[in-house]
């Protein structure tokens, strides 16, 4: 079993974030993607930040139906905030006999030396890292390579196989590209106080659930 774990705020889940999901999950042989909406972000404000139940409850409408897309509350049942590196041990223990993978963003890659004991989460568990389409030559990747080198290990080489970068604790990241869909979180939000329609933008559920409860207002 090959697990992708892809955490976030999900404020609220979108059609870029499902789409990213279901690529990584198709394109890197994933049995299932679960989407983790993170209870109290430790790297994010919390203005405009939904309840942690009502973002989870958003995404489990999102996911519905859809084969190897799942939702797990395993940050939402903690108290405190909600670090990455407790999540994985969580399903290290729940699932000793899957591989694991933990999906980030290109933002928050390049912001992983701040995390809580990302050396253990580099030495735990391989990243799959997304990124837009035609990356082979993207400044995206640039940027990895050179956030590598600098921030996580100078030994760090491309393994021309799988196409990850490896180094004595770093199990690999790995850049992926995947659909750029022009839409944020954050526009959505905007769009909602503006009193202009988010059809498109996120699934028919979702939008009826931000609708029905008076979200984002």
């Amino acid at each position: 079993m090959r697990i992708g774990l892809f955490g976030g705020t999900f404020n609220p889940v979108h059609m870029g974030h499902l789409r990213s999901a279901l690529e990584v999950q198709e394109g890197a042989g994933l049995d299932r993607v679960i989407l983790i909406p993170a209870a109290v972000p430790p790297h994010k404000g919390c203005a405009e930040l939904a309840g942690a139940a009502e973002r989870l409850e958003m995404i489990a409408a999102a996911v519905e139906g859809v084969p190897g897309l799942a939702v797990s509350d395993v940050e939402t049942r903690r108290e405190g905030p909600s670090f990455t590196i407790e999540t994985v041990r969580h399903y290290r223990d729940l699932e000793p006999q899957a591989e694991l993978f933990l999906i980030v963003g290109l933002d928050a890659f390049l912001e992983i030396d701040t995390w809580r004991s990302f050396r253990e989460l580099l030495a735990l568990v391989p990243l799959i890292v997304i990124s837009r389409p035609a990356a082979g030559a993207s400044p995206e990747r640039a940027a990895v390579e050179r956030f590598v080198r600098a921030r996580i290990s100078p030994e760090c080489a491309l393994d021309p196989a799988s196409g990850a970068w490896r180094a004595p604790g770093v199990k690999g990241i790995r850049v992926f590209p995947v659909t750029a869909l022009d839409v944020s979180s954050s526009r959505v939000r905007d769009l909602v106080r503006a009193g202009r329609s988010i059809r498109f933008l996120v699934p028919d559920p979702v939008m009826t659930y931000i609708q029905s409860r008076g979200l984002y207002r």
